[in-house]
């Protein structure tokens, strides 16, 4: 059966519309169930079907089928060898389910979980023209009752595609069991699938037809979703970084300084709270209004199982998550413009290109995804990489889309960054000498400190658990969102009190990571006023690290928790910054970078499982090229480390390969 996934209903209705079977009375019904062989077993299934346990009807309604369909007279089929090893039978039906071997004689099996997983999604036939795909309807090939299984699953995978299949193109297993031969379901899967195989075009044909899912088509869509998506990004952009100045910098200015100047230095600090409750209440507000904006993990999921994201979630994540920021909140706009992007780049496949394979929309969803990271990191190649590997928890498995996401993440960062006037370099410099080579043993000091980066992502999640569940008793999470002004209003509670104790951690962390990562004084912090909080907390000691590096992690906690919108990217990696100094005051030969990055990189790659991109932003965003090696050791670590504690729930192996993944080899 299918594993791997968290929609076990949705899978187990797939399988069970898939073992169905149309009988001569025109109705469908259950096909195949297995039992030990002898007469033994042919008693027990005719118990089952006389007491229509597991959904078998009584055996008057069979009449009329031919015993060779594996459907009249004693209906069970013999056990498949490679099930149980007390049996030598033959597979004589096509529907069987290998990974079931454990279950006891007599249970009905719901299909053959590698061709129903490989089929729910049309996965391996994106590329097939339908024109060249005819459905035979032949009597002889409906004589061969085995066959037929096999026929009625197929048309079931086509039809949700508008696609047809020529039966008549597996002549080798018609033959076969015309003559009463065994053939295994390995047997007929490499058959059936031998025969889908691209059709063979030139690009100007392509071009020319503008074929779905083709190269020429991919080209000229990721060109409009890259800019498309580079003038949204901007315009985000662009509009909050206006308020931030405005909010955090002007008004403050103008209030305690121009407009009163005797007011008392200690009064400044109250700034805090009054914009932090004023934002979120705003947030709330918008969320209560407009409606559920979703955030990353739904986007996630909407990947999974629609390959595109409503356009109805855009205004709201746009209202909700300017608010998050500008109240200072520990969330940033990387998830915000992930999902406002994936949205827009789905609404252009689906309703300006009028695409509806699936798996070609999901594509085209992936390029906004791409671009929106790319621009907004200003790393093309680690931003596509992101997009890709943040909807799955162990490496990128919608892998045949990656090149067109990269194309599309360049276009959208060569719009984005030439609109803002942002050139592409590092924007962190954490030592004033960058590292000028690598050393083997970097690589086994980055694993060892991303192993410590995975220990602390998996405390942190412990307790956000927790806070989730006082969040949830006391009422405030609900799915219509009709508590979404105190839930948010409880959250900020939190962000304040951490936040005027220790303002570094206010924020989404892009430009705080320099400060905390080089231990700067907080008059250097670039957004809150006052950066001296309520006690003028610095970054002087281990422990005041390790302070920093703890009341970061809480206020990101307490932003979730609250329900604010936005990404924790960046708040991770301002986190693991507070840390890794925190090793350099224990071990004062460590190198800042190398302790920094790879403690940022452990703690994101526990959360996002984006061990790739999260290596090749830091590295880039940092400027240290040779702390690479350290950087992929410590995010491999921490992948492995955390491999069975998933944070975000809806990042589920992709399902027509889950099989590929998960199965034990047999003997046959």
């Amino acid at each position: 059966m299918l594993t791997g996934t968290d929609g076990a209903a949705d899978e187990r209705d797939s399988l069970l519309d898939a073992n169905l079977v149309e009988a001569p009375d025109g109705k469908m019904y259950p096909a195949h169930q297995y039992g030990g062989s002898g007469t033994a077993t042919r008693d027990r299934a005719a118990s089952a079907v006389d007491n229509n346990s597991a959904g078998f009807l009584p055996r008057s309604s069979f009449a009329g089928i031919s015993p060779g369909s594996g459907l009249g007279g004693n209906y069970p089929s013999p056990t498949p060898s490679h099930l149980t090893s007390r049996d030598s039978a033959r597979i004589d039906t096509v529907i069987v389910a290998p990974a079931d071997g454990e279950l006891a004689p007599g249970t009905p099996l719901l299909g053959s979980s590698k061709l129903v997983a490989n089929a729910r999604h049309n996965e391996m036939r994106r590329s097939l023209s339908r024109a060249s795909m005819t459905r035979s309807r032949s009597a002889s090939m409906a004589s061969h009752g085995s066959f037929a299984r096999f026929r009625n699953l197929v048309n079931e995978w086509t039809a949700n595609d508008g696609g047809e299949f020529d039966f008549s193109a597996i002549p080798p297993i018609i033959e076969t069991k015309a003559k009463g031969d065994v053939c295994t379901l390995e047997e007929i899967e490499s058959n059936f699938r031998s025969n889908l195989r691209r059709t063979k075009t030139t690009f100007y044909q392509d071009a020319v037809t503008f074929a779905e899912g083709t190269i020429p088509q991919s080209i000229v869509i990721a060109i409009v979703i890259g800019c498309v998506c580079g003038v949204v990004a901007y315009t985000y952009y662009s509009t909050l970084d206006f308020l931030l100045e405005l909010i955090w910098k002007d008004m403050p200015y103008y209030l305690f300084v121009v407009a009163y100047p005797d007011l008392p230095d200690y009064s400044h600090v109250l700034w805090i709270p009054a914009v932090t409750f004023t934002m979120s209440a705003f947030c709330g507000l918008s969320i209560y209004i407009l409606g559920e904006p979703g955030d990353l993990a739904y986007t996630i999921k909407c990947i999974h199982e629609k390959g595109y994201k409503a356009t109805h979630h855009i205004v709201p994540m746009i209202a909700s998550s300017m608010f998050t920021i500008l109240a200072g909140a520990s969330l940033g706009p990387e998830a915000p413009l992930v999902a406002i992007c994936a949205a827009t780049a789905g609404f252009i496949s689906r309703r300006i290109f009028r695409q509806s394979n699936r798996n070609v929309v999901r594509k085209h969803t992936f390029m906004g995804m791409a671009g929106a990271l790319s621009a907004f990191f200003g790393v093309p190649l680690g931003g596509s990489i992101f997009a890709l590997e943040v909807t799955s928890r162990f490496g990128v498995e919608y892998f045949e889309h990656l090149m067109e996401a990269i194309f599309s993440g360049l276009i959208c960062v060569v719009v984005f960054r030439s609109l803002a006037g942002l050139p592409l370099g590092a924007i962190w410099h954490i030592t004033p000498a960058k590292l000028v080579e690598a050393q083997p043993y970097m690589i086994l000091l980055g694993g060892s400190i991303g192993l410590l980066g995975s220990g602390i992502a998996y405390l942190w999640a412990n307790f956000h658990w927790r806070l989730m569940d006082h969040f949830h008793t006391l009422g405030l999470m609900d799915d219509e969102n009709r508590y979404a002004v105190p839930r948010v209003m409880c959250g900020a509670l939190g962000i304040v009190v951490i936040g005027m104790l220790v303002p570094q951690t206010l924020f989404w962390g892009e430009f705080e990571f320099p400060v905390l990562a080089t231990a700067s004084p907080a008059s250097d912090l670039p957004h809150v006023w006052p950066t001296s909080g309520l006690i003028g907390f610095e970054m002087d000691s281990c422990l005041n690290c390790v302070i920093v590096g703890t009341c970061k992690l809480l206020a990101i906690s307490f932003t979730v928790a609250g329900g604010f919108r936005g990404g924790f990217i960046f708040p991770f990696f301002t986190a693991g910054a507070a840390f890794g100094r925190a090793l350099c005051f224990a071990f004062p030969t460590l190198s800042p970078s190398l302790a920094t990055l790879c403690l940022a990189a452990g703690i994101n790659v526990a959360i996002t499982r984006t061990a790739l991109a999260t290596s090749l932003i830091l590295s880039f965003l940092s400027g240290e090229q040779y702390a690479l090696p350290a950087l992929i050791a410590a995010s491999i670590v921490s992948l492995f480390a955390t491999g069975y504690v998933p944070f975000i729930k809806s990042q589920i192996v992709r399902s027509d390969i889950d099989f590929s993944l998960f199965h034990q080899t047999t003997g046959i």
